[in-house]
């Protein structure tokens, strides 16, 4: 007998039960992704509502004229705000001013163990979120600096990264070489310190001449008396002079306009200062603190 290949038509139909399960099968993983789908859209959705509300109160504290950007960490967010409990929240904002002084700050805060219920956020009240731990970077930019007492007898200020070494002794005492990492700035950008070094250059009047001063000092951070410091070292002329020794009495006479100090009690984000930073035309203060309110990030 001669065998023949099997054939479609030979093949038995599928019984119309099984037709049916496996449509009804595909249904439900239809529902399924759709329901998926549609409970992650509504938790991106009251992720966002939260953090526009959040920014726009911010906005008011800190008398911004945009919202600040405010990104709440972890998914889903409902479970969070179910339960009022957010593990991390970071809020930025530039061009913060402060007093009648400091025109153009930034802002960075990272706050953890943040409580905020949720009926608080859906009415705007965030005098009620509460702040474990803060840890926040305010950066003041040198135009800022040039208007702090006693900086604003200084025509236009200048600040650059030095390194401590440089600060105490320059070379031999003396000039001050071309910048290059291993004299001024090697790892000054990427460290923060509670002390650093720092070079602030302008034009003071001094014996009816406009001299080209270069101050080589130390920034620290007082955390007991919530300040920063600027402690100047040693003084140069500019490079027009002929010599860069500045005398002893003009020493004397100049250092004062560069011994400086800024509270942070008086900025943005209720921190203690534990450490600086100096990079190109700014000075970044960090700082942190505990137990605090939201309406605190602003004074």
């Amino acid at each position: 007998m001669v065998s023949r290949p099997v054939t479609r038509d030979d093949r038995p139909a599928p019984r119309p039960d099984a037709r049916r399960r496996g449509r009804r099968a595909r249904r439900w993983v239809i529902a399924l992704v759709v329901l998926v789908l549609l409970l992650v859209g509504a938790d991106f959705g009251a992720a966002a509502f939260a953090e526009h509300t959040i920014s726009q109160k911010a906005r008011t504290q800190l008398q911004l004229t945009d919202d600040p950007s405010v990104t709440i960490h972890g998914f889903p967010f409902l479970t969070q705000a179910l339960g009022g409990d957010y593990s991390h929240i970071s809020v930025s904002a530039a061009g913060v001013p402060v007093g009648d002084k400091l025109q153009d700050v930034a802002l960075n805060a990272e706050l953890e163990d943040v409580t905020a219920p949720l009926s608080d956020l859906t009415s705007g009240n965030t005098k009620a979120i509460k702040i474990g731990k803060l840890t926040g970077a305010v950066t003041i930019k040198a135009a800022d600096l040039a208007r702090v007492s006693p900086l604003d007898k200084i025509k236009d200020l200048r600040i650059e990264p030095a390194t401590t070494d440089y600060v105490e002794n320059g070379d031999s005492g003396q000039s001050e070489p071309t910048p290059t990492p291993t004299t001024t700035t090697e790892g000054q950008a990427d460290q923060d310190q509670s002390s650093t070094g720092v070079r602030i250059s302008g034009h003071l009047p001094f014996a009816g001449k406009d001299l080209e001063i270069f101050c080589f000092a130390m920034i620290e951070a007082d955390a007991k008396g919530g300040a920063i410091r600027f402690i100047p070292k040693r003084l140069q002329f500019g490079n027009d002079q002929e010599t860069t020794i500045v005398p002893s009495a003009v020493q004397k006479a100049l250092m004062p306009n560069f011994s400086a100090s800024i509270n942070t009690k008086d900025l943005p984000l209720s921190v203690t200062p534990t450490g600086v930073r100096v990079q190109s035309g700014s000075v970044t203060i960090k700082g942190e603190a505990t137990d605090v309110s939201f309406a605190e990030l602003s004074k």
